[in-house]
C-alpha cells in the first residue's frame, strides 16, 4: 500500500492523499455506493411504509389512528436523536461502520414482529428499537459515502438517501408485500455490513489533485467555501444554525404530515405512490440543482413547492374532486419535502466548513426529533376532519408553516463574513 501524502490547499485545509480505494478495500470506491443505497432502502419503509400501513393496522386491530401513529412519533424521535452521537462516534473511529450496521440490523429485526401487536409492544418494538436501529443504519451509510467522495459529498449522499424514500413505494401499491420487503431489507443491511468500509480520516483520492481542485472555479461555484472552519460550539452560537434548524423543524413536520394525511385519504394509493417516488427524486436532484442555481435559492423554491402542496391539499379536503387534487398535490409535496434534507446538509457544509461538518449536521438533523412528533400530532388533529370532509383548516395551518420556512431563507447569511460586506444574493 502506498504512503499517504499530506497536502494543504490555499485555505489551509488538510488532505491526506492516497492510497487508492482498491488498495484500501480491494474495490473501487463506487462499489461502496450500492450496498449503502441498499441499506438505506431497507430502513426507509420503516418511516414511509409504516405511514402507508397505519390505516390498515388501525382497522385490523380496531384501534384509533392516534394509537397507531404514536409509535411512528417515537420512531421518528429515536431515528433522529441517534444521528448526532452515532455520526460523531463513526467519524472519530470509536465505532466502526460494520458494528453500527449489524447493531442496526439486529434492532430492526427485533422491531418487525411488533407490527402485529399494537400497544406497548408496538411502541417499544417498532418505535424505540426500530427507530434506533434505523438511525444507526442511516448514520453509517451517509458517513461512509461522504468520506469516500470528499470532492462532492453532498451529491453522492443525496443520491444514496433517495433510496430511503423510494423504497416504500411497493407498500403503497400492495400492503401485503411488507413481510417480503422486511426479509429483503435485513439481507440488504447484512450485505452492506459485510462490504462497507471507510477510508482513513481526511482521506483524499489520489487521482484528483486537491490543490488544483481547491482553486477550480467550477468547484468554487458548486461548493462555496466557508469563511472559516467552525467548531460545534461556535456553530451553535450563530443565528444561521438557529434558522437552519427552525426551517428543518417546520418543513420536516409538514412533509411527514403529508405522508400520513395522504395515507388516510380515500383512495390514497395513487397519491401516496406519487409522493413517495418524487420524495426520493427530490432528494437525489436537490444538490445538483443547488450547485447550478445556488443552495439557498433552491431550498426556498423547494419550501415554496411544499407550501403550494398544502394549499392544494386544503382544496382537496373540501372539494368533490379530492382524489384528483390529492394526486396533483403529491407532486410538489414530494419534490419539496424530499429536497429539504440534502439541501440543509449542503448548506451546513458551505456555512461551517468540512472539519466539524459531521457533528454540526448531526445536531441540525436531530431537529427531526421535534419535526417528527409535530408532523404526527398535526396529522392526528387533522384526521377527524378528513374523515368528515372538513380537514381544510389544518392544511391551511400547514401552508402557513411551510410559507414561513420559505421566507426564513431570506435571513440566511454566511457566518464569519463581516457585516460591512454586502450580503450574498440568494
Amino acid at each position: 500500500m502506498q504512503d499517504t501524502l499530506e497536502v494543504r490547499d490555499w485555505r489551509g485545509r488538510l488532505y491526506k492523499v492516497g492510497p487508492t480505494a482498491p488498495q484500501i478495500t480491494g474495490r473501487p470506491r463506487s462499489a461502496m455506493v450500492w450496498p449503502a443505497m441498499a441499506a438505506m432502502a431497507a430502513v426507509g419503509p420503516m418511516q414511509y411504509g409504516y405511514a402507508a400501513l397505519s390505516p390498515s393496522i388501525a382497522r385490523a386491530h380496531g384501534v384509533s389512528p392516534a394509537e397507531v401513529l404514536l409509535p411512528l412519533a417515537v420512531w421518528l424521535t429515536c431515528q433522529a436523536a441517534v444521528a448526532l452521537p452515532a455520526t460523531r462516534l463513526l467519524s472519530r473511529g470509536v465505532v466502526g461502520v460494520r458494528v453500527a450496521l449489524w447493531l442496526g440490523a439486529l434492532l430492526c429485526a427485533l422491531a418487525i414482529p411488533s407490527l402485529t401487536a399494537p400497544g406497548i409492544p408496538l411502541l417499544v418494538g417498532y418505535g424505540l428499537l426500530g427507530g434506533t436501529g434505523a438511525g444507526l443504519v442511516y448514520a453509517a451509510c451517509t458517513e461512509t459515502i461522504a468520506r469516500w467522495y470528499p470532492e462532492r459529498p453532498g451529491v453522492r449522499v443525496a443520491f444514496v438517501t433517495g433510496a430511503y424514500s423510494c423504497s416504500a413505494l411497493p407498500l403503497a401499491l400492495d400492503l401485503r408485500l411488507w413481510p417480503v420487503m422486511a426479509g429483503f431489507g435485513l439481507a440488504a443491511i447484512a450485505w452492506a455490513a459485510a462490504v462497507l468500509r471507510t477510508p482513513p480520516a481526511s482521506w483524499w483520492p489520489p487521482e484528483i489533485d486537491p490543490r488544483a481542485w481547491a482553486l477550480d472555479r467550477r468547484v468554487l461555484h458548486r461548493q462555496p467555501r466557508a469563511a472559516r472552519q467552525f467548531s460545534l460550539g461556535e456553530a451553535v452560537r450563530t443565528p444561521t444554525l438557529v434558522v437552519l434548524t427552525t426551517i428543518l423543524v417546520g418543513a420536516g413536520a409538514v412533509a411527514i404530515f403529508d405522508v400520513i394525511a395522504l395515507a388516510f385519504l380515500t383512495p390514497p394509493w395513487l397519491a401516496l405512490a406519487v409522493l413517495l417516488a418524487l420524495t426520493g427524486a427530490g432528494r437525489a436532484a436537490a444538490v445538483p440543482l443547488a450547485e447550478r442555481f445556488g443552495r439557498v435559492r433552491v431550498l426556498a423554491s423547494a419550501l415554496a413547492l411544499l407550501a403550494l402542496a398544502q394549499g392544494m391539499l386544503a382544496i382537496a379536503a373540501a372539494a368533490a374532486a379530492a382524489p384528483m387534487i390529492a394526486v396533483a398535490a403529491a407532486i410538489p409535496a414530494g419534490l419539496g419535502g424530499g429536497a429539504i434534507y440534502p439541501l440543509i446538509a449542503a448548506l451546513v457544509r458551505e456555512y461551517f466548513g468540512e472539519d466539524r461538518v459531521h457533528g454540526i449536521h448531526g445536531l441540525v438533523y436531530t431537529a427531526k426529533a421535534v419535526a417528527g412528533p409535530a408532523g404526527v400530532g398535526l396529522a392526528i388533529i387533522a384526521l377527524p376532519g378528513l374523515a368528515a370532509g372538513a380537514g381544510a383548516p389544518v392544511f391551511v395551518a400547514a401552508t402557513l408553516v411551510a410559507t414561513t420556512t420559505a421566507l426564513l431563507c431570506a435571513t440566511l447569511r454566511r457566518p464569519g463574513v463581516p457585516a460591512t460586506l454586502p450580503a450574498p444574493s440568494l
